[in-house]
């Protein structure tokens, strides 16, 4: 066979590469000499990867790589792209997916207001259901297991009286499915997250004024109708001042005790130094001259608004008042701009300054970032808080209202601050916790908001940007790819997931997507009827991937390779029809 195998020039062998199935290439290696010594020739394979996926030349192979050729199988054979199963057991919309660290069980939430949990075998299988309604839910939105996966976190819309609404969050117990209790959470998109195994973390609203509002962050213990009276099973972690109709939402935890052995380092050059001198950042400008220039940082927003006159904080206040009565503000504030101005004089001498030193020095430190959607100009959400949790924050213990303040510690300030330019619609986080991806809708160019209820128009492309938690920097060029089309006031969450190697997305063009984290490239589009609400790597196996859409399905997918091993270890269909037919015989 190797006698008669000819010799084809590279540019042949390229042509070959990208028309035939890569499977009977590879299938065509065992047996040809020819071709065992392409798969060896380094140069070609090189060649061919930077051609195939139009990858800059700039970007080295994957540090786990062997050789160029097995990176180009990698990219081919392991992405779950192969549609193996459609669950149709929801009858409504599917908004979003989560496995447990185990990778055994994933949970669905739908409209239909239930919350499944489904067990991950070789087919996937409903285990149990639980219906929210008897608890005048509306629907189920989001699920987290915690640690160990013996809890369930369920977040959903609480219908409340006069048919208001705001959130609730449930505790599962994955025992024996019982509910263990119920939280409030306002607004119902705050969503809730574990911050350890036996507590989490909720959100409550207080308006203020008609734009201004307070966002109280609080800790819960999930076995609050067990403990014993004499225990505290909720205490308050944070106050935050919300200007401008803005409110926190989608509150995350990242664990800092790994940043500094990373699953997969994404910069191309030598790490960045760690810099606490820079807290926010404009992503603004996609000018790569602009970029270039260096940037001066604004203040943090509880610093921004210095008296023009000098005048201490304290006296602010009466000093703005003392202008409006003698006429000297001009031109005239409108009654949005007055209650901003009033609001911004009064936390400037009521709020706890940031935690100093906000980047981890430490690998081996417990510290862990509480991370949110905020705002300052508008209700769309278009910034990132992070704010540091410590040690002795981790429990309910001790006073229910937190650290006793002082007077001019009323607020707690934001610790770190990400301003994005444009309406965040998702996040999430690399499984080493080093990397936080967000999805995003840019505004215009130099846009100004006059006004904080009416948000600029938002891009129907949608930007993935990727910063890295170590560093507070953000570390590649946003991806692209999906895209959304609903206005600012209908815009809705669109679950991310990471794994070791890939990040995946939904979108409303009816499509999930797939990239790679090293390359920056799109690699598959998995299509739906519908919007893709969510998608879920299995956290043990990164070639498992589940999509969930308005459609009503979950579809399940699985990688080239993983769909052939599992084909090998299933019955021929050909033995058991020949078994059959001789058993008719006899």
């Amino acid at each position: 066979m190797d006698a008669d195998c000819p010799r084809l020039p590279d540019t042949v062998l390229f042509e070959i590469f990208l028309y035939l199935d890569h499977a009977d290439v590879l299938s065509v290696g065992l047996v040809c000499q020819q071709w065992r010594a392409v798969a060896r020739d380094e140069f070609l394979w090189k060649e061919l990867f930077y051609r195939y996926y139009r990858v800059s030349r700039d970007v080295p192979r994957h540090p786990g790589a062997v050789s160029w050729y097995d990176e180009f199988q990698r990219l081919y054979d392991t992405i779950p792209c192969v549609e193996v199963q459609a669950l149709k057991e929801h009858n409504d919309q599917v908004l979003h997916l989560s496995f447990s660290h185990s990778g055994c069980l994933f949970a669905s939430c739908s409209k239909d207001c239930t919350v499944k949990i489904w067990s991950n075998e070789l087919d996937i299988s409903l285990q149990h259901s639980s219906n929210m309604r008897p608890y005048n839910w509306s629907y189920t939105q989001f699920s987290q297991f915690n640690s160990d996966d013996s809890l369930l976190l369920v977040s959903g819309v609480f219908v409340g009286p006069h048919n208001s609404s705001s959130g609730e969050i449930a505790v599962i117990s994955m025992e024996n499915f019982t509910l263990l209790s119920r939280v409030r959470n306002k607004p119902y998109d705050v969503f809730g997250c574990w911050l350890n195994e036996t507590n989490l973390i909720s959100g409550n609203l207080h308006r203020i004024g008609r734009i201004t509002s307070c966002s109280v962050l609080w800790l819960n213990n999930a076995f609050q109708g067990i403990e014993s009276e004499n225990v505290n099973v909720v205490k308050r972690l944070f106050k935050i001042q919300n200007l401008n109709a803005s409110t926190i939402r989608t509150v995350m935890v990242a664990d800092c005790s790994r940043y500094d052995s990373p699953d997969l380092l994404l910069d191309y050059e030598e790490q960045l130094a760690a810099s606490s001198t820079c807290p926010v950042f404009d992503l603004g400008s996609d000018s790569e001259e602009e970029e270039a220039k260096p940037k001066l940082p604004p203040e943090p927003a509880i610093q921004e608004l210095p008296d023009a006159r000098g005048v201490p904080a304290e006296h602010g206040l009466q000093q703005l008042f003392d202008d409006i009565m003698e006429g000297r503000m001009r031109p005239a504030m409108t009654e949005t701009e007055l209650e901003t101005k009033v609001a911004e004089l009064f936390v400037r001498n009521r709020t706890k300054p940031p935690e100093p030193n906000l980047l981890p020095t430490d690998s081996n430190s417990k510290t862990k970032y509480l991370i949110f959607t905020t705002g300052c100009l508008t209700y769309s959400p278009h910034q990132i808080g992070i704010k540091r949790i410590l040690p002795h924050q981790m429990t309910t213990a001790g006073p229910v209202l937190g650290e006793e303040r002082r007077s001019d510690e009323f607020f707690d300030s934001l610790d770190h601050v990400i301003d994005i330019h444009g309406h965040i619609i998702g996040m999430g986080l690399s499984p080493d916790h080093r990397y936080l991806y967000v999805n995003s809708r840019a505004w215009p160019r130099d846009c100004v908001i006059s006004d904080p209820m009416q948000p600029p128009p938002i891009a129907e492309e949608i930007d993935l940007h990727v910063f890295d938690l170590k560093t507070m920097k953000e570390v590649k060029r946003a991806l692209r790819a999906h895209r959304a089309y609903t206005p600012n006031e209908e815009c809705f969450f669109i679950f991310l997931d990471v794994s070791k190697d890939f990040v995946a997305s939904g979108a409303e063009d009816r499509h999930g997507y797939i990239w790679d984290r090293h390359y920056n490239i799109c690699l598959a589009k998995l299509q739906h009827d519908n919007v893709v609400n969510s998608v879920a790597f299995s956290p043990v196996e990164q070639e498992l991937l589940l999509t969930a859409s308005d459609d009503t399905t979950i579809k399940v997918w699985r990688s080239p390779r993983a769909v052939r091993i599992r084909q090998a270890r299933r019955p021929r269909p050909r033995k058991l029809l020949f078994s059959w037919l001789m058993n008719q015989k006899s």
